[in-house]
């Protein structure tokens, strides 16, 4: 039932990004900023033009956490952001997952648990700092909150609050390259309280057409919980197909270096300019 309606929510997000648009690209309006964090891992410092809402939705996105101990595999459906235009330099964010599934299974006793609900909100605003176009040396402030509406065992299980700070060089017609820097009052593991907790991302894009950028990162995160202070890192690959210049489709690929990082992860979605 799982498999059918991944699929389902997946087939559903690729007919949306690819169909919708259709009609939005015979606008009157001939300046666009089309920008999509997706896939990356870090965020981008383009903002959204006033009167345009660009719609990020990711399809399906599975995780998996194997410590040794038990195995957990995090499946969310249909997560969307939504970056509003504000003013010609800021942008509004609202992000929300409606439903996601942890199934998580003891390895010595082999008993699976199943949780299934919505997870939290998060709300955000960014301002950018230099070229809102994305263009040349692009820079943003992005402060956001994150609000305790998920289920328990889907969402962190309190407020927390952060700000992240993207930056993207674009080299030339080819190359480009990125840093993410994130800053966060997160969540404890109990679920009760917040702690430090700091990420940096580092990436390197290739266009390989006109249409279609592939793009390396590395991420690392430390976090201070008091349960215990952990490093995690990862590496990622990821492609982006724009298919008009307002849609994108785009599949992500992340894997874990080290025992506190999630083994793996993939997400199949796209983006949308309305």
């Amino acid at each position: 039932m799982m498999l059918r309606g991944a699929i389902a929510a997946l087939l559903a997000a690729v007919a949306g990004v690819v169909a919708l648009p259709a009609s939005a690209q015979d606008a009157d309006s001939p300046e666009i900023r089309f920008c999509p964090n997706r896939p990356s891992l870090g965020a981008t410092g383009c903002t959204t033009l006033p009167g345009q809402v660009q719609l990020e939705v990711s399809g399906i996105d599975w995780q998996r956490d194997d410590d040794g101990e038990t195995r957990e595999d995090l499946v969310q459906f249909a997560q969307v952001t939504a970056r509003i235009g504000a003013t010609r330099h800021s942008e509004f964010q609202f992000t929300w997952t409606p439903i996601a599934a942890l199934r998580t299974r003891d390895i010595a006793t082999g008993q699976v648990d199943h949780i299934t609900g919505s997870g939290d909100v998060t709300l955000g605003w960014q301002r950018s700092i230099s070229h809102p176009d994305g263009k040349k040396l692009s820079a943003a402030i992005q402060p956001y909150v994150t609000l305790p509406t998920g289920r328990s065992g889907i969402g962190a299980g309190d407020w927390a609050a952060g700000a992240v700070l993207p930056v993207y060089w674009e080299i030339d017609q080819h190359w480009s390259l990125d840093f993410t820097g994130q800053a966060a009052a997160a969540v404890d593991e109990d679920g009760s309280g917040r702690h430090f907790d700091a990420t940096g991302v580092v990436g390197v894009g290739y266009a390989l057409t006109e249409k279609v950028t592939a793009t390396a990162e590395f991420s690392v995160e430390r976090d201070l919980d008091p349960a215990g202070h952990v490093v995690r890192t990862l590496a990622a690959a990821s492609v982006a197909w724009r298919t008009t210049d307002r849609t994108q489709l785009d599949v992500l690929a992340v894997a874990g270096l080290n025992h506190d990082a999630p083994d793996a992860r993939v997400s199949i979605g796209g983006a949308v300019l309305f």
